[in-house]
């Protein structure tokens, strides 16, 4: 009779089963020897910022008690009718969760302002978080429609960005892949990501106009530059701009929605993350990719898969770290 192995992810699954189980008796015990409820400790122990914030999220969502299981969904259901949209409406959604809590835990106001205004700080950026995923998926479900004049007029911006003073022919042309679209209609490049691609392309290149265009100008590189295609090997050298950006909305977008830039957002605000605060990330990712691309010296573009995935490791590692703030640094290296 063969007996199972004990692996780390068994060793894991038994100690978050105990902890589990003891939790509430753990809880209790520090409530009794310190006079202070598990949400009171977080806001009083832990640094402003992620730290805090992922902190009471994660107490909110192992809690057992019904009325702090109500105010969840309350919340989710506020947002989900777009409640966080409207500052006042965001204010007293805000004010009636935590006098819940404090009822509830059976905390007296007078004696803990301090806590009634850091709870409901952490509350506007765990919601505001759900809020912003909301946001970024309208946009990546937006198809990019040829049609839509916002849409035309957005993609020929970003040409006028990166190409200053190089008018397009026409509206089709094989000028596009000049800042490394596929074909002569940029609007099959955005299918995956539909118009959340190309505003993260428009941001970096307005907002960091002079570093995208180094960027840009990487095509050029005799040795470490994209292919046209990234999916296909082509004799024709190239640095394909749009699609890598368009591939870097995909990997911005997916940390998003599984929770990994909640510790960057959280961190990088005091406020409540916006659809700014998306593209500042997203901004980061391309600049440090790019960087990550040179340091590795590829043979080929056949390595690009190998490449990204690793660069996306390292940044969930960084991302890990709920005290991680991710800056961009301008400096672009020379090539």
């Amino acid at each position: 009779m063969q007996t199972r192995p004990i692996t780390m992810d068994f060793i894991h699954e038994l100690i978050s089963y105990f902890y589990w189980y003891f939790r509430p008796i753990i809880k209790g015990f520090l409530r009794l020897t310190t006079r202070l409820c598990e949400l009171q400790r977080i806001c009083y122990g832990e640094p402003k910022g992620g730290p805090r914030t992922c902190g009471v999220e994660n107490s909110m969502i192992l809690s057992r008690d019904p009325d702090i299981v109500k105010v969840i969904k309350s919340l989710d259901e506020q947002i989900s009718v777009g409640a966080f949209k409207s500052t006042q409406t965001e204010k007293e959604v805000l004010v009636n969760a935590v006098n819940t809590i404090l009822v509830t835990k059976r905390i007296k106001r007078d004696l803990h302002r301090q806590f009634e205004v850091s709870l409901r700080h952490c509350l506007r950026q765990i919601w505001g978080y759900k809020q912003l995923v909301q946001e970024v998926e309208k946009l990546r479900s937006e198809g990019f429609d040829s049609e839509n004049l916002e849409h035309e007029r957005t993609l020929l911006q970003l040409w006028a960005l990166l190409q200053p003073g190089i008018p397009l022919t026409t509206r089709k042309t094989k000028q596009w892949q000049n800042i490394g679209f596929q074909g002569e209609d940029p609007k099959t490049d955005f299918r995956g990501m539909g118009t959340l691609g190309l505003e993260n392309l428009i941001y970096f290149a307005r907002e960091y106009n002079s570093t995208a265009k180094h960027i840009l100008s990487h095509s050029h590189h005799p040795k470490h530059g994209f292919y046209t295609s990234i999916d296909t090997f082509t004799p024709s050298v190239r640095y394909s701009f749009a699609i890598v950006g368009i591939n870097l909305t995909h990997m911005a977008y997916r940390l998003l929605n599984e929770g990994c830039a909640k510790s960057h957002m959280f961190n990088v605000t005091d406020a409540k993350a916006t659809l700014d605060h998306f593209h500042h990330l997203y901004s980061y990712l391309f600049v440090e990719f790019d960087k990550f691309w040179l340091s590795e010296k590829p043979r080929d573009i056949m390595e690009f898969n190998r490449i990204r995935d690793l660069f996306e490791n390292n940044v969930r590692t960084l991302l890990a770290e709920p005290t991680t703030c991710l800056k961009i640094h301008i400096a672009v290296e020379n090539v």
